[in-house]
């Protein structure tokens, strides 16, 4: 029982370390790649949808991402998605083609990115807490049907503590590695 509960909460909390660090991805650090606009949603009749699922996202350059939507009328609407995404770009389209050039980051800009790469890094180390507290209601309802006595109960608790322990540190671990990669000019 207490290995199946912890079981789970570490495969939880796996899967939170992961979604953390595929966000940390995104987040750009001065050079183009396409997986920048892999979270930009865009209004496709009426439903929201990355702007990968209605457009060919490329790099034109080192500089520069080409995005070229598959429906002509889709290229206001993605040119608009990506204008109003929080990452600070200035598409341009030209013809069918629309170009989103990586402006230099300021030092201004790198603070902004690190407030918003700790602001995820926080949401990763809650959805950990929120794993532990779910495992230890399981380990307290355990308890309440007899399946497991309070010392299990204790010893179960102190070992999801200690996993949430390690991956709240690897959370922190690579948020200073995207924390000094921004603040590297």
């Amino acid at each position: 029982m207490i290995s199946e509960v912890k079981r789970s909460a570490e495969h939880k909390m796996q899967k939170s370390l992961e979604a953390f660090k595929a966000d940390l991805a995104k987040v750009r650090t001065g050079r183009a790649h396409t997986g920048l606009l892999d979270h930009v949603m865009v209004d496709y009749y009426g439903s929201e949808v990355p702007v990968n699922q209605v457009a060919n996202v490329t790099l034109i350059d080192a500089r520069t991402i080409g995005v070229q939507p598959w429906e002509k009328p889709m290229l206001a609407k993605v040119e608009k998605a990506i204008r109003d995404s929080d990452l600070g770009l200035n598409p341009a389209a030209m013809g069918d083609i629309i170009r989103v050039p990586m402006p230099m980051l300021t030092e201004e800009r790198r603070k902004d990115l690190i407030k918003v790469v700790r602001g995820e890094a926080e949401d990763a180390r809650v959805a950990v807490r929120n794993v532990r507290r779910d495992a230890n209601n399981e380990f307290k309802n355990l308890l309440k049907d007899k399946s497991i006595t309070e010392d299990e109960e204790r010893r179960g608790q102190d070992e999801i503590q200690k996993l949430t322990d390690k991956y709240t540190a690897e959370i922190d671990k690579a948020l200073a590695v995207k924390e000094n990669e921004l603040l590297a000019v």
